[in-house]
């Protein structure tokens, strides 16, 4: 049997105020519950079992995910039942629905129905394509997510951001207006492949793609991507007929400054502006007074039968004024013939399916977990990444393009009252009404109102608060942000998605390779240790050196740079103790508890190392670790820091490293230097001070 020697105790541990009451009672009764003899410790230290296989991880991951936990046992029938439920929520709900409950749900589609015609027009029109597209899109999705989306009130349709990322990539491939045939195929290709891709992601647990894109860079791009749309919406509004098809914003300054010489009818203006202040008036009223919100929910269409009558009687469509014209109706025609898998444009399309499935996964489910926090219920990821998939698949074969939550319409549903996913099929049941009795009547509804209802969306999309948030916060962060929005400003959607990702990557590898490394001092009257450089009133012990390490791997990208750092602040500290107060270094620590910590309590000597769960009176030296992660780099390196040390006759209070893996032990004969390595739950963080 190995024993370890005896050393004089140079810390102990206290709870920090964050401890709840009365843990020290508790824990000590779970101590004298469960306890070991010391014979048996010190063999589970010595000879730990092996760690689970790499193939038994990835079969159990599986099993846990495919098959249904439970106290039945498993049976096929059982497991297809589950996969059915898992499939299908509307299974579950649907048993507990009412009348009640349908009489909301019947008016906040009405409702719905009111705001989503018009947006679906215009976002059609954003997208480059006819206006019928808008409306099939909001007719096929909706019902498909109805009975397979897990959100209650999130609504579906075409939304602006996708509109303009398929209209700014796929022309890239095809221009819409020398071969409308090709381009209309392409966008029912990506779009059938936006579904595949997405149902992948929930079937195969790929939620972490969408988190590429993080909350920082998100914000960047839907701000410079709604001053994109807004530019764009120019031709709209002044009734221009040739404009770039470029996305940045100098482009769009050069196609404006030369369409003032073209000639061009002040009607289109007068008309868009008159209606983007009403619709802007009602949702500033509706804001002021929720009792009024149905006010902005219904400005859109009130605005598109007003401006249509308006042309129609004053003949304004002879004058100048652009109108919308022939809308074909009736039953989405089927549109599987015209999806191409097969060269030359397969590869592009693919690049573009992935890009409109992030995005419209990440809008779709930051909707979704917004108004379920409210409710107070949770959302399943997973669920809605296979129910977004399969939406769109089932939209592609429909006549449909890319279509996701949007967050506008899904307030406005909220609002009014919606107590289940059955508002989505009233909505999609008045859009196909619609398309049945009323396209004839939007003949001479003119493009300047579907400019202005697309800019009266635009404002919810750029937030000054949260950018400002994120630059109070993180800096770093707001790089991102900011490259983002420059990106898609003044380049395009790829180059503004390829910005953000590129700097969020470099700031993940920046970290890991030069981790934040403090020098600890005691808040004078306390027992807390903290940085001396965020606190400049902590005082830093003297002949004790604490350095604390903020990375939770100690790695080969990381190792030689903590071990330069430590030794580095180990010669300066000792030098300038020796210069002011005559004294010498005689120890350090180094604190590896930077995030979340374990307790652990030693008893007078080493021999009893891991009394766990024991509160006693001794002084300890072991410390808590949120390193969970070493390799043979950081081994060797803790090694050198350890002999360096000693050379310049300090003594080290080694540390108690934690590892997911196993319970180690490792000795160093030489410096009589020792590493144990455990996993433990997380508990709250402890203080570690000198006695």
């Amino acid at each position: 049997m190995h024993t370890f020697p005896e050393r004089d105790c140079l810390v102990s541990l206290s709870l920090t105020k964050r401890v709840p009451p009365n843990t020290s009672i508790v824990m000590e009764t779970m101590a004298h519950e469960t306890a070991i003899p010391s014979f048996s410790k010190n063999a589970m230290i010595l000879d730990s079992p092996e760690p689970p296989s790499v193939w038994k991880e990835v079969t159990g991951t599986v099993k846990n995910a495919l098959i249904p936990r439970g106290d039945k046992p498993f049976s096929p029938l059982s497991f297809f039942l589950s996969c059915i439920k898992g499939l299908f929520p509307v299974l579950q709900w649907g048993r507990s629905y009412n009348l009640k409950s349908f009489r909301s749900d019947f008016m906040a589609g009405l409702t719905l129905a009111s705001l989503g015609i018009p947006q679906s027009i215009g976002y059609a029109n954003l997208a480059k394509l006819d206006p019928q597209y808008g409306l099939y899109t909001s007719v096929v999705p909706p019902l498909i997510y109805a009975v397979m989306g897990s959100s209650r009130e999130i609504a579906i349709g075409p939304v602006a951001v996708v509109s303009l990322l398929l209209s700014s990539m796929i022309q890239n491939i095809v221009d819409p207006t020398a071969d409308p045939d090709t381009y209309l195929k392409l966008v029912f290709t990506v779009t059938f492949l936006t579904g595949i891709f997405q149902a992948s992601f929930g079937l195969l647990r790929l939620g972490f793609l969408v988190d590429l894109l993080s909350h920082a860079a998100i914000v960047g791009f839907m701000a410079g991507a709604a001053i994109v749309i807004g530019l764009q919406q120019l031709k709209g509004l002044l009734g221009l007929s040739h404009f770039t098809n470029n996305t940045d914003v100098i482009s769009v300054i050069k196609a404006v400054s030369s369409a003032v010489h073209q000639p061009w009818h002040s009607g289109n203006f007068l008309i868009g502006c008159s209606f983007l202040i009403l619709i802007l008036a009602t949702r500033f009223i509706a804001r002021r007074n929720k009792k009024y919100f149905w006010l902005s929910a219904i400005a859109p269409l009130l605005s598109v039968i007003l401006s249509t009558l308006i042309v129609f009687i004053t003949k304004a469509d002879k004058h100048g004024v652009k109108i919308i014209q022939h809308v074909h109706g009736g039953l989405n025609p089927s549109s599987a013939k015209q999806i191409q898998l097969t060269q030359p444009y397969l590869a592009e399309c693919a690049k573009i399916a992935i890009v409109c499935a992030v995005i419209a996964l990440t809008e779709a489910i930051a909707v979704g977990r917004s108004f379920a926090s409210v409710r107070g219920y949770r959302l399943d990821g997973n669920k809605e990444m296979m129910a977004m998939g399969f939406m769109n698949v089932a939209g592609s074969l429909s006549s449909c393009y890319v279509a996701t939550g949007s967050f506008s319409r899904s307030a406005v549903n909220f609002s009014a009252g919606c107590k289940t996913a059955v508002s989505n099929i009233v909505m999609a049941a008045t859009v196909f009404l619609a398309l049945q009795l009323f396209t004839r009547l939007l003949y001479y509804t003119p493009v300047a109102i579907l400019a202005s209802i697309i800019l009266s969306a635009l404002p919810g999309l750029i937030d000054f608060k949260e950018a400002m948030s994120i630059w109070k916060v993180d800096k770093m962060d707001f790089v991102i942000c900011l490259g983002a929005f420059l990106g898609v400003l003044f380049g395009s959607v790829e180059i503004g998605l390829s910005i953000a990702i590129i700097i969020s990557f470099a700031k993940i590898i920046i970290r890991a390779i030069r981790p934040r490394m403090e020098v600890l001092g005691r808040i004078e009257g306390t027992e807390i240790f903290c940085s001396i450089r965020q606190f400049p009133m902590a005082i830093q012990t003297q002949s004790v050196l604490v350095i604390r390490m903020d990375s939770s791997f100690l790695c080969f990208v990381n190792a030689n740079f903590i071990r330069e750092r430590i030794i580095r602040w180990v010669t300066e500290a000792r030098d300038t103790i020796i210069e002011k107060a005559g004294d010498k270094l005689e120890s350090v620590i180094i604190d590896m508890s930077s995030m979340s910590v374990h307790f652990i309590y030693i008893f007078n000597s080493i021999f009893f190392l891991l009394k766990i769960f024991q509160i006693i009176n001794s002084s300890c030296y072991a410390f808590p670790s949120d390193v969970t992660n070493i390799d043979t780099s950081g081994l060797s390196t803790l090694e050198e820091i350890h002999k360096e040390l000693v050379f310049l006759n300090l003594q080290v209070i080694n540390e108690i490293i934690f590892s997911t893996k196993t319970f180690k032990w490792k000795r160093n004969k030489d410096c009589n230097f020792y590493l144990f390595f455990f996993f433990y739950s997380h508990l709250p963080p402890i203080i570690i001070n000198q006695n």
